[in-house]
């Protein structure tokens, strides 16, 4: 190390020396760090995968929770395929990343080998400097030098001391930058042979994704006709379902038109709570026990007996079976007007009606004031079971044999067969009022998660930062238009209830760039699917697992698809409050950066 003392003797030697010093140190410094490049290109990625990396999970739902058994039989082959696809995706993933990882190695090992070779080129032109300034001048030896204009001995035995060291660090300098390339050229060396191993590895990649390509393709063909199939099934039922749901909405109006007729005006709920003070002209409605039922009443017309109802529980039941037809929508609060859930429906109608009901099935089955089973009219309520799977749907009752409700495995609000056997749990007459909170059926803790009568398929992650999931009884892909809602963007659909959040979100993002969200993608069917994954299966999901097949993601445009603008810096601050995520694998280093893509996790 050159001390202060040295140093001071030194300037008065050569003070010319002293800037080659400073020179060598300056190209002695390591070299400043290579800049990150950006990942190779994919190809189009705008082609992407819609779900987090990895083989992703067949729906699991059991064959009685699809609407139709022609549609679990197209399920269970769907699952199938996508075990088999889901595998062959998991390689080429892993294929791509291992041929990405051994690109880099070498681009940064011939980026320090060049490095290396400037380093001692670098250090050979210092030495080669150092040594024309030092140790010639005017054909003399620098010693020489250094003795006629020393001042006194000490001055003269430091500057020796001084140039020794001074050459002994400039050797070691050289020998380092020789040492740094050695090492370098070898790492490169080990790269080259890295980058003949990627490259077979390259051509194995191009064989998996012909086949992906090929499996593909034959996919298309052994699920063309089960597809047919169900979508079949599901427009027979939907006609089926439409004209039971026109007959019933007939049956209804029947009824309120032979009130008018008899010029009977219903009274409120609270006139016909005691049998034995009933307005004028009405009569108590026996029970199958022969008491008189609370509630309800009967007046005879034209030698019929025509049933009486509360006011409240008419205009419930009626704002019900205008509901008919409109789509279904999974978990609480589907109250509607666009959508709604079993429990949401029957809350939205009666409490609008001024019967108030709470939210969640259970707690309208516990706090409902029961009736005997055999003495439900229109407009009770009508609880479901099985008991072990707790109180998973409620539908209004129409008559002994029939209630509507919003189902989730037919995708919308329906007439439907009333429950029977252990899956009826119960009967309350909304038009009696509440009672104090009393135990309900409480789901097992290894059972299934039914709701509206549908099973619920759990969370992939509690931080709620993607979109659920399988919901209604369709597979993925294969939902009917019917259970589907508008964005207002040309065709694009989603699920209702991410519709709605859409919109919203769109007309706040409008207020600050002056037009609506940019949209390319919503809903795809299982057999889009199946093309993109025909045409890339390194970025396309697996047919049949993409959030887009079950109506809850979107991919936008218009600046919102890449990281950093202004747009997508919105969507990061705003599109939480609307139940809008960009899902962590999805997002900067999150795995497959696909900042475009936004999943409806609003009901998670």
């Amino acid at each position: 190390m050159i001390t202060a003392r040295d140093a001071e003797a030194w300037m008065r030697v050569a003070g010319v020396l002293a800037v080659v010093v400073l020179a060598g140190s300056m190209l002695g410094a390591p070299p400043p760090a290579a800049a990150q490049e950006p990942p190779p290109d994919s190809g189009d990625v705008r082609i992407e995968a819609g779900v987090a990396p990895g083989t992703p999970v067949p729906d699991r739902r059991p064959g009685e929770a699809f609407a139709d058994p022609v549609i679990a039989d197209l399920q269970r082959a769907a699952n199938e395929v996508q075990r088999e696809l889901g595998d062959l995706s998991a390689r080429i993933h892993a294929a791509r990343a291992e041929l990405d990882q051994a690109r880099s190695r070498l681009e940064r090992a011939r980026s320090e080998r060049r490095a290396a070779e400037e380093a001692v080129a670098a250090q050979q032109r210092e030495v080669d400097a150092f040594s024309r300034s030092v140790f010639t001048a005017m054909g003399r030896a620098d010693e020489f030098r250094l003795l006629v204009t020393a001042a006194n001995p000490e001055e003269l035995l430091g500057g020796s001391s001084l140039l020794g060291r001074l050459r002994a660090e400039q050797d070691q300098r050289l020998l380092g930058a020789l040492e740094r390339k050695r090492r370098a050229v070898e790492a490169e060396r080990v790269a080259v042979g890295d980058e003949q191993a990627a490259a077979a590895r390259k051509a194995e990649l191009d064989r998996r994704s012909g086949d992906a390509t090929n499996r593909a393709d034959a996919v298309s063909a052994e699920l063309r006709d089960s597809i047919a199939a169900a979508n079949d099934a599901v427009v027979a039922r939907q006609k089926a379902q439409q004209q039971r749901n026109q007959k019933t909405a007939a049956n209804w109006r029947t009824y309120l038109r032979r009130l008018a007729d008899a010029g009977i005006q219903p009274p409120p709920a609270a006139a016909l709570r005691d049998p034995a003070r009933l307005p004028a002209g009405l009569r108590p409605l026996p029970g199958r026990d022969g008491r008189p039922q609370a509630g309800v009443a009967q007046i005879g017309v034209n030698g019929q007996r025509l049933l009486v109802l509360p006011r409240e529980t008419v205009d419930a039941v009626s704002a019900a079976v205008g509901a008919l037809g409109k789509p279904y929508v999974p978990r609480e609060k589907g109250e509607g007007p666009v959508a709604y859930s079993c429990d949401g429906l029957t809350r939205s109608v009666f409490s609008r009606a001024g019967l108030p009901l709470p939210e969640g099935a259970d707690r309208q089955f516990a706090t409902g004031r029961p009736v005997p089973v055999g003495d439900a009219a229109p407009g009770d309520l009508v609880f479901v079971g099985p008991a072990r799977y707790g109180v998973q749907s409620v539908g209004v009752v129409l008559d002994g044999r029939t209630m509507l409700a919003a189902d989730a495995r037919l995708a919308g609000v329906v007439v439907t067969d009333m429950p029977a056997g252990d899956s009826l749990l119960g009967v309350v007459r909304p038009a009696l009022g509440t009672r104090a909170p009393a135990p309900v059926p409480q789901r097992a803790e290894d059972a299934l998660t039914w709701r509206c009568g549908g099973v619920e398929v759990p969370v992939r992650q509690a931080a709620a930062d993607e979109a659920a999931g399988a919901w209604g009884g369709y597979p993925n892909g294969l939902i009917p238009a019917a259970a589907l809602c508008r964005i207002g963007v040309a065709a694009h659909v989603l699920r209702c209830d991410a519709a709605q959040a859409f919109q919203a979100m769109s007309q706040a993002y409008a207020a600050t760039f002056g037009r609506p969200l940019c949209l390319t993608d919503s809903y795809r069917t299982f057999d889009a699917q199946v093309d993109l994954y025909r045409r890339k299966p390194a970025l396309a999901a697996v047919p049949g697992t993409s959030n887009h097949g079950w109506g809850l993601a979107v991919d936008l445009c218009g600046g919102a698809e890449s990281f950093g603008t202004p747009q997508h810096r919105w969507l990061t601050e705003h599109a939480a409050a609307f139940g809008w995520v960009n899902p962590g694998w999805a997002r900067q280093g999150g795995g497959r950066e696909e900042p475009w893509h936004w999943e409806y996790a609003g009901t998670i």
